[in-house]
C-alpha cells in the first residue's frame, strides 16, 4: 500500500494570520520586504513590544545593569533585535538610530557619542539567562494559546525535533569554543556552531534550542531539551535521533515518539505481530554495551527490553523514484493512532527544514557576526526565535508617546525603562546633523576591517575554468 504524503502544517494560525507565509512554507518576497523595511526601533516595538514582559528587560536594583544610562537594558535590547533583523548594519548605524529616537524625545538634550563603544559595552552587559527568559516566555506563551482543534489526534502535542549549523567570523575566541570542521584547512575554515531547536507543530513557534560544536552530536544537545517536554508529549524526530536509549528514556518520562529508523538497525516485517499492511508490533533488546553519552547510571535505568511499532512508508512524488521510508513509534495502539495518521504525521516532519531555512536566510542567521564567544551566544539567543507577531493592541491601549510629556520625563524613563515609543527617526534635520556626525567620525576613525570576513562563494563558472587551468598545469607539468 503506497501513501502519498502531502499534507502539511496548516497555513494559518489565529495568533500570526498576517505572517502566515512567513512561518509556513515559502515565504512570500511581499512580507520579507515588509520586514527588510522596519529600520525604527519604534516600529519594531509596535509590533513585537507587547509581546515581552517589561520586569524582564527593567533595570535591577544592584548588580551590572543598576546604573542610570543612557543605554538601559530595554534600549540596548530593542537595539540589538534591529540588529539582528537589519543583515550587513554595524553597530555605528545602530547608535545612529538610537541617537535619532533620544533626539525627538529628549528635544536634543542628550548627545551620544559617534563611537560605538558604549552600545557594545552596554550589549555585553545584556545577561543571556534574561534573554533566554524573554524568548521563552513568547515562545510558550504563544504554545499555551494554541486551540484544541490544532492539536494531534486525542488533542496530544507533537514537538518536532532537528538540528542545523551556524557560521561566525574567524577569531581565536570562536575558534578555541567552536572549532571549525575537520574537513577544512586551518586557517582555511570558519567556526561552526552545532544548533538543535524543539518546534511546536501546532503554532510553529521555535520553544527551546541547545548549542554545541562540531563535535558534540545532535542526540546529546536533544538531551538537554528533554526537561521542557511534558507529559503525553509526542517527539516528531528524523533517523538521526532514533536509538533504543532515547525511545526507552522518553517513554519513561511519559513522552512518546514518532522516529525514522536508525540507518543500522534492519527492518524485517517478517517478525513480530502484524496489526495491519506494513504495520507490525516488534520487540528490541537492550544494547550490552553503553555508549559515552550515557552514564552508567542512566543506561542501568533503561529497561531490558522495548515494544515498539514498526510501519513502512511509500514516498511517491510523480516524476520521481518511490521511496520507502521506515518509521518506529511508541504509540502502540492501532484504533487510537491508525497507521495512515502516522505516516501523515511524519509528511509533516519536512516543515522544520522549512523554518531553519526561513531563520536563516531570512535574518541572515547562516552566518553570525559577533566576533566574541559572548555575543555569538547573545546573538544566537535572540536571532534564532523569531518574532512573531499577534494582532496589535488598540490604540486607547498603547501607553502614551513620551514625546507629549515632555523632556522632563526623560531622567524617569533612564530609571524606569518605559516601552519604546516615540519615533527614532527623528526631524529630517535630526537626521541630517547625525549622519554628518557619523560620518565626521568615521574619517578620523575609520575600522579596521572585519576579522574573519566571509569570502564570497564561487560561481559554477568560476568553478569550472578554476578546474581547466588546475588541469592544465598538471598536464603542462
Amino acid at each position: 500500500m503506497k501513501e502519498r504524503v502531502g499534507k502539511r502544517m496548516p497555513s494559518s494560525t489565529p495568533f500570526f494570520k498576517a505572517f502566515g507565509p512567513l512561518l509556513f512554507g515559502r515565504p512570500a518576497r511581499g512580507a520579507i520586504k515588509k520586514l527588510a523595511r522596519l529600520n525604527s526601533i519604534q516600529e519594531l516595538y509596535e509590533l513585537f513590544g507587547h509581546l515581552f514582559p517589561e520586569r524582564l528587560l527593567a533595570a535591577g536594583e544592584s548588580g551590572t545593569n543598576s546604573r542610570e544610562r543612557t543605554f538601559t537594558p530595554q534600549v540596548t535590547f530593542w537595539a540589538f533585535v534591529a540588529q539582528v533583523l537589519s543583515p550587513g548594519s554595524s553597530c555605528r548605524e545602530i547608535v545612529r538610530r538610537v541617537e535619532a529616537w533620544w533626539r525627538r524625545t529628549a528635544q536634543g538634550s542628550v548627545e551620544l557619542s559617534a563611537s560605538s563603544s558604549a552600545y557594545c559595552q552596554a550589549r555585553a552587559r545584556l545577561d543571556l539567562e534574561t534573554l533566554e527568559l524573554v524568548c521563552g516566555h513568547l515562545c510558550w506563551s504563544l504554545e499555551a494559546n494554541v486551540l484544541a482543534e490544532e492539536r494531534w489526534l486525542a488533542g496530544r502535542a507533537v514537538k518536532i525535533i532537528d538540528g542545523t549549523g551556524l557560521s561566525m567570523p574567524d577569531t581565536v575566541a570562536n575558534q578555541a569554543l567552536w572549532p571549525q570542521p575537520a574537513s577544512q584547512q586551518p586557517a582555511c575554515g570558519f567556526p561552526m556552531m552545532k544548533l538543535v531547536g524543539l518546534f511546536s507543530l501546532s503554532s510553529g513557534a521555535l520553544l527551546e534550542s541547545a548549542t554545541g560544536n562540531v563535535h558534540v552530536h545532535e542526540s546529546v544537545l536533544f538531551r538537554g531539551l528533554w526537561d521542557r517536554l511534558k507529559k503525553d508529549d509526542i517527539v516528531l524526530a528524523d533517523r538521526g535521533f532514533c536509538s533504543y536509549a532515547a525511545l526507552a528514556a522518553l517513554q519513561q518520562r511519559g513522552v512518546d515518539s514518532v522516529m525514522r529508523l536508525h540507518q543500522m538497525r534492519r527492518a524485517d516485517f517478517r517478525a513480530g505481530k502484524a496489526l495491519g499492511p506494513e504495520d507490525r508490533l516488534v520487540t528490541w533488546q537492550k544494547p550490552s554495551q553503553r555508549t559515552e553519552a550515557w552514564s552508567v547510571e542512566e543506561f542501568a535505568a533503561l529497561p531490558q527490553s522495548l515494544t515498539l511499532r514498526m510501519i513502512r512508508l511509500h514516498v511517491a512524488a510523480k516524476g520521481f523514484r518511490t521511496r520507502s521510508v521506515v518509521l518506529v513509534t511508541t504509540l502502540l495502539n492501532p484504533q487510537l493512532y491508525p497507521a495512515d495518521a502516522l505516516r501523515e504525521l511524519y509528511g509533516e516532519r519536512w516543515n522544520v527544514e522549512l523554518h531553519f531555512h526561513q531563520i536563516k536566510t531570512m535574518l541572515a542567521m547562516d552566518v553570525l557576526r559577533c566576533k566574541s564567544p559572548e555575543l555569538i551566544a547573545r546573538e544566537a539567543a535572540i536571532g534564532s526565535h523569531r518574532l512573531q507577531p499577534r494582532p496589535q493592541p488598540d490604540a486607547a491601549q498603547r501607553p502614551p508617546s513620551p514625546c507629549a510629556a515632555g523632556a522632563d520625563q526623560l531622567q524617569r524613563i533612564a530609571r524606569h525603562p518605559a516601552p519604546l515609543v516615540g519615533s527614532d527617526r527623528g526631524s529630517r534635520g535630526d537626521a541630517t546633523q547625525t549622519e554628518s556626525a557619523h560620518r565626521a567620525y568615521a574619517r578620523h576613525h575609520r575600522p579596521r576591517p572585519s576579522a574573519g570576513a566571509a569570502r564570497p562563494q564561487r560561481t559554477s563558472r568560476q568553478e569550472a575554468t578554476s578546474q581547466e587551468l588546475s588541469i592544465t598545469h598538471q598536464a603542462e607539468t
